[in-house]
């Protein structure tokens, strides 16, 4: 695979890495860019396990809470102009709301909003706005008790992260500090059972990789991979998560001392994972004016 500018440039801002080393590595593994970011790290190289791709999509998250029910949804506009715009945020929010009677977001786009269906009304706001929209995903989210938190609102339950957090026991006020740390550090899992058995045995090579660079024995690796995988694990997962209000307590301690249980969260933000065009922002000026 031919490795262009564009993709060394990408990798060496994922990963801190240098030019040449990260061309080196897109050419090892044949220009994936993943696997050349795993191939950086085990070298020492990378900075950080980042991957590659900032978000770029525009739009807001709503959410909503309904006593022990709570949904998250995302929709997603092209330009940060619409997503300011009013008459977007009120089609939002009552996307969000009619989220609470369904349970998928196929189910969500066929849900009726007054005489149309969801996907009916986003397909009208298209025409009037003259901007693509897209009714990206949606989260939903049971418990005793679950307390919603959203960051960077632009107006009541809308912004660029939304959080849920379920629980049983505590307050709303605890469980508002749980959601704004999810919110800020964002966990890949509730606890370590709860993580992905394929992301931690890719992590898990990752290390033994960068372990035998060391040129270590195996019994001293296997060793060294016990303590490098704990912390792997507790930075991972939220129960084991030094809690951002009191880095001495892990999230699941804080928990325990205000009579809490933690049983569930989900976080969505604005374009996480879409990969779209760069564009400056007189480019993105000229395009809106244009209609």
């Amino acid at each position: 695979m031919a490795i262009t500018a564009a993709m060394v440039k990408e990798l060496r801002e994922s990963t801190g890495a240098g030019m040449m080393d990260a061309k080196k590595a897109l050419v090892e593994n044949d220009g994936n860019m993943d696997a050349a970011v795993d191939w950086l790290r085990t070298k020492g190289l990378a900075k950080a396990a980042k991957k590659s791709g900032r978000t770029a999509a525009e739009g807001l998250v709503a959410v909503v809470v309904d006593g022990g029910k709570g949904v998250a949804v995302e929709v997603n506009s092209e330009t940060d102009f619409v997503a300011k715009n009013g008459e977007f945020q009120e089609m939002v929010g009552k996307i969000a709301f009619a989220a609470l009677g369904v349970n998928t977001v196929e189910e969500l786009s066929e849900a009726s909003l007054g005489d149309k269906s969801v996907a009916q009304t986003l397909t009208d706001k298209i025409a009037t706005i003259g901007e693509n929209m897209n009714l990206r995903r949606m989260e939903s989210l049971e418990g005793d008790a679950v307390v919603s938190y959203v960051h960077n609102a632009v107006t009541g339950g809308m912004g660029k992260i939304g959080v849920l957090v379920a629980m049983t026991g505590g307050d709303e006020a605890f469980g508002k500090q749980v959601a704004m740390h999810i919110a800020a550090v964002n966990p890949a899992a509730l606890g370590e059972d709860d993580l992905d058995a394929a992301i931690v045995d890719k992590e898990r090579q990752v290390q033994i990789d960068i372990a035998r660079e060391s040129g270590k024995p195996e019994q001293v690796i296997e060793k060294m991979i016990v303590g490098r995988m704990k912390k792997f694990v507790a930075e991972s997962t939220l129960l084991n998560q030094q809690f951002v209000v009191n880095p001495d307590l892990t999230v699941e301690a804080a928990a325990k001392e205000a009579g809490a249980t933690i049983t569930g969260f989900a976080r969505v933000e604005v374009g996480e994972g879409i990969e779209v065009e760069k564009e400056d922002f007189a480019a993105e000026v000229a395009k809106a004016a244009q209609g």
